[in-house]
C-alpha cells in the first residue's frame, strides 16, 4: 500500500534518505511510525524535501529535481559502488563461478527508474489512484538521475537488465513507453517488464494470487517475481528500489536503496 507524505513521511524521512543496503535488507519495523512527542511540523518538512530534491518548476509547469542536489549526490554515491559490483560480477560469471547462470540486475520503476517528484508536489504529496493512474499513463516523467547510464553499464558488460514495478497490468504501456522515451535502451518487453496482473496472476505466484482473489503484498510479489527470473537462468546480481519493500525477501545477491522521502510502500 502506498502512503502519502502525511500518512508516512513523518516516520521514514531519516531512515529512507540517501540509504542504500548491500547484501542485506532492514526490516519493515525501520519504517513504521512511532510514538513520539511532537512530531516534525510538516511545513518544514516539505521545505526541506524541496532543498533535498533541489525542486525547481520548469516553464512547461513541470516539477523538477536539480542535478546538482543533494539527492542527485546520494544518487551518484550508490551508482557508483553498484557499477563497481556489476563490473566484479560481471567478471566472475566470465570466469565460470555462476554455474553457467547469467547475471542480472532488476529494477524498481517508480522512483527507482523514473522520478515522480512532479506528480507528488503537484498533489501536494497526497496519493489518489485516479490521478496516479492518468498520471502514468502520461508516460511524461524523467529519467531518475544515472539510472539509465547504470543501465547501459550493465548491459555493457553482458548484464541482463529487468523491470519489476508495482504498477497495475493495465499501467504497463504507459510504463514501458516512459521508459523508453527517458532513454532506457534495453528490451521493455514481457519478458523484461513484470507489472503486477491481479486478473491473470502468473503461476509462479500461486501461494498468494489467483484469478480470484489477489493476497499478494509488495514483499510477497517481488520476491516471488524475482525468484522466478533467476529460476528462468539467471543470477540477480543487483536489486534496485526506492522502497524497503522492493528489496525484502531475497533472490538477490546485492540490494541498492535509493533515496525516497516522498512516500511509502508497506
Amino acid at each position: 500500500m502506498r502512503k502519502s507524505l502525511r500518512v508516512a513521511a513523518l516516520a521514514t524521512l531519516c531512515t529512507v534518505t540517501g540509504a542504500v543496503l548491500h547484501g542485506t535488507v532492514a526490516t519493515a519495523d525501520q519504517d513504521r511510525p512511532r510514538a513520539t512527542a511532537e512530531p516534525h511540523n510538516i511545513g518544514l518538512l516539505v521545505g526541506e524535501i524541496d532543498a533535498y530534491y533541489g525542486a525547481t518548476k520548469g516553464a512547461d509547469g513541470v516539477w523538477k529535481s536539480s542535478p546538482d542536489s543533494p539527492y542527485a549526490k546520494d544518487l551518484a554515491r550508490i551508482q557508483a559502488k553498484a557499477k563497481k559490483d556489476i563490473k566484479k560480477a560481471a567478471r566472475r560469471a566470465d570466469h565460470g563461478h555462476r554455474h553457467g547462470k547469467k547475471p542480472a540486475v532488476v529494477l524498481d520503476v517508480d522512483d527507482t527508474a523514473l522520478l515522480s517528484f512532479d506528480y507528488e508536489k503537484s498533489t501536494n504529496y497526497t496519493y489518489n489512484n485516479d490521478s496516479w493512474d492518468e498520471y502514468v499513463k502520461e508516460a511524461k516523467r524523467p529519467a531518475v538521475f544515472g539510472m539509465p547510464e547504470l543501465v547501459a553499464y550493465a548491459k555493457r558488460k553482458g548484464v541482463e537488465v529487468f523491470f519489476l514495478t508495482g504498477l497495475a497490468e493495465s499501467q504497463r504501456q504507459g510504463a514501458v513507453t516512459n521508459l523508453a522515451r527517458a532513454g532506457y535502451a534495453t528490451p521493455l518487453d514481457r519478458a523484461h517488464v513484470f507489472t503486477k496482473d491481479k486478473a491473470n496472476p502468473p503461476a509462479y505466484l500461486s501461494h498468494c494470487a489467483t484469478p480470484a482473489a489477489w493476497k499478494c503484498d509488495t514483499v510477497q510479489f517481488k520476491e516471488g517475481t524475482r525468484k522466478h527470473i533467476e529460476s528462468t537462468g539467471y543470477d540477480i546480481v543487483g536489486s534496485f528500489g526506492d522502497q524497503v519493500s522492493d528489496l525484502a525477501g531475497g533472490y538477490a545477491d546485492k540490494t541498492y536503496k535509493l533515496p525516497n522521502p516522498t512516500y511509502f510502500v508497506g
